[in-house]
């Protein structure tokens, strides 16, 4: 009887190890990536395009940029289709600091509903890139569609206590959706405003409008536009209206106006990339396959 309760105990001890040494496999890994992320100083600019456009809508942007800079930004790719997989092209350089990362969507489609449910994609793609790259906080710049996306972001989905956007800057995004009066106030910019008080004090925000005519880039009312005021005034740090003229100021040209460059180089990109980051492993390496992130919400 005395063998068989001290089997019965050896037994229960041998299950309990068992089951604690993962655990603390686990807990250890966790609190390891924990401290990376926490000294990372990788801060890449993520950039989202609007309506129609794919991952390569910012290619000739990317050449000019990096044709101007000492500093060559890596361009990593990253495409979210409609079942939540994610398709990485591109890679990151080891050491480089500030990454430029595109994140597309399968669904590119214009409307309302689309574009809260790229927001929940948009939020699936930067866990997993998070958790490939260790990184704490980065800038985000967004064409059209792509601005409303990850103003959403920041209302359902940003948890700054793990990584935080830092910067925002909107181009032609059209907040009043295309109307072009203030007082006729959508569904979209409504939620947006019953929400803003989700989003981050501490971002810094630039809204860039086109005008063709001086009421329209072409495509999106400059009211419209301006209508992001109500968002972000008085609600983040720093809340910025620029409007840009000229030749290259129509809602597709935006992004690769000169002066938006400008803006761009010398207020969201950082130039204090001398120091170098810790590599991580998974840094430089060509993807071209899909992956199953995950869809923590």
């Amino acid at each position: 009887m005395k063998n068989f309760n001290r089997s019965i105990i050896i037994a229960s001890l041998l299950v309990l190890v068992i089951l604690i040494f993962p655990t603390l496999a686990w807990s250890h890994s966790s609190i390891k990536n924990m401290e990376q992320r926490h000294n990372s100083q990788m801060s890449p600019v993520i950039w989202v395009p609007g309506s129609s456009a794919d991952q390569d809508r910012f290619d000739d942007i990317f050449k000019t940029i990096n044709t101007g800079s000492h500093v060559q930004h890596s361009v990593l790719k990253v495409e979210i289709m409609k079942n939540d997989t994610i398709k990485y092209t591109g890679s990151i350089r080891p050491n480089d600091l500030q990454p430029f990362i595109v994140v597309a969507f399968e669904d590119n489609s214009d409307g309302y509903t689309t574009i809260k449910k790229e927001s929940r994609w948009f939020n699936i793609a930067l866990q997993s890139l998070v958790k490939r790259y260790n990184f704490n906080n980065f800038k985000a710049i967004g064409h059209s569609n792509g601005g409303l996306v990850l103003s959403f972001f920041l209302e359902d989905y940003n948890n700054s206590d793990e990584v935080h956007m830092t910067k925002l800057l909107t181009m032609g995004s059209p907040f009043n959706s295309y109307e072009d009066s203030l007082s006729n106030k959508t569904v979209m910019l409504n939620d947006l405003i019953n929400d803003r008080s989700k989003i981050d004090k501490n971002l810094t925000v630039y809204s860039i409008t086109g005008t063709e005519d001086y009421s329209s880039d072409g495509t999106v009312p400059e009211a419209s536009v301006e209508a992001g005021k109500y968002v972000f005034q008085k609600q983040v740090k720093k809340y910025t209206q620029i409007t840009v003229t000229g030749t290259t100021a129509a809602h597709s040209d935006l992004p690769s106006n000169p002066e938006t460059l400008d803006i761009i180089n010398k207020n969201i990109i950082s130039k204090d990339t001398k120091k170098k980051a810790p590599p991580a492993p998974t840094q430089d390496i060509k993807h071209k396959h899909e992956v199953k992130p995950n869809t923590r919400d």
